[in-house]
């Protein structure tokens, strides 16, 4: 299945693997790039020696393409642009702040950049700055979240920029990636089917929690303060809403949740951390490996394309 992403990339099939914090590295990363699609490795509150091993792992694992996610808000964001420079990184998705003062140095390296954007504004933004491709994140994805649903994005964003689109937020089966492309992206982002894979190396609670996981368990902590995280309805999300919604003080608020995220990762504890996870959560129903997750989306993908021809 070949798209403008999968030229750009060099990649066979159009499917990123979501960048995670505290979960994708190594394993995960080269699963999806040798099944076909790209592994990200996320350094989400890592730091640069961490990164720098991980590449090292990922490379021993698969010699296809894979790409590193940065956070622009983290402190440590110019060292891990200097790393991936140094390591030649295939490419490089940006999320949690501005990357337009990364881009070219990037550019000069060779290495190809895929911003996630929130909106048109910064999607016309970083193209005109260099950006190769827009990685297009509706509110239906697990974790840190905005105020546009997938939808609408495609419908606002896609014909009103040149550069291709990859849509990510609530895609987890191959019906979500023929809908993305029959509106015109060229390839999904997928973070919360691949929580379910073998490779994956969080905590068995976490995975049980999503495959038991109903369509109505997916809730979202701290929506009035603007800074959005979805995940699943549990012990902790119950205090943090009702305090929320209580009139608590960012401050408050942020010592409620600091560290359950990796409470539930990495302790297995599924009440009192926060299973983090997208609203499309009625297809992860069981444990597969990475490339037979991939086989089977790319499967259902060119079903549902072929079943499109009947409306013609």
């Amino acid at each position: 299945m070949k798209t403008r992403l999968t030229k750009l990339l060099n990649i066979d099939l159009p499917i990123l693997q979501g960048a995670m914090a505290w979960i994708s590295e190594s394993q995960l990363v080269s699963a999806v790039s040798n099944a076909g699609g790209a592994g990200v490795i996320a350094t989400g509150g890592r730091d640069a020696s961490w990164l720098d091993d991980e590449i090292r792992k990922t490379r021993e694992l698969t010699n296809k393409p894979f790409g590193v996610n940065i956070v622009v808000l983290d402190s440590t964001n110019e060292e891990m642009v200097d790393l991936v420079c140094r390591e030649k990184i295939s490419f490089v998705t940006f999320g949690a702040g501005n990357p337009v003062p990364h881009i070219k140095k990037l550019k000069e390296y060779g290495i190809k950049v895929l911003p996630v954007v929130p909106n048109l504004k910064l999607a016309k933004r970083v193209e005109e700055a260099g950006a190769d491709a827009v990685i297009l994140e509706g509110m239906e994805a697990g974790g840190h979240i905005g105020h546009i649903a997938t939808m609408a994005h495609m419908t606002n964003v896609i014909p009103n920029i040149s550069i291709p689109v990859i849509i990510a937020g609530g895609i987890a089966d191959g019906r979500g990636i023929a809908a993305a492309l029959l509106m015109g992206a060229e390839g999904v982002q997928i973070g919360s089917r691949f929580l379910l894979a073998e490779e994956c190396q969080i905590h068995n609670n976490y995975k049980n929690r999503i495959i038991e996981a109903q369509d109505t368990d997916s809730v979202i902590t701290g929506y009035s303060t603007g800074h959005g995280v979805r995940g699943l309805k549990n012990t902790f999300s119950d205090e943090y809403i009702k305090n929320e919604f209580s009139g608590a003080s960012a401050d408050e608020l942020h010592k409620i949740a600091m560290g359950t995220y990796k409470k539930a990762v990495v302790e297995g504890d599924i009440e009192n951390g926060f299973v983090i996870v997208g609203q499309s959560v009625v297809p992860l129903n069981r444990i597969q490996s990475s490339k037979d997750i991939v086989d089977e989306l790319i499967q259902e993908t060119k079903d549902t394309l072929k079943n499109a021809v009947k409306f013609l």
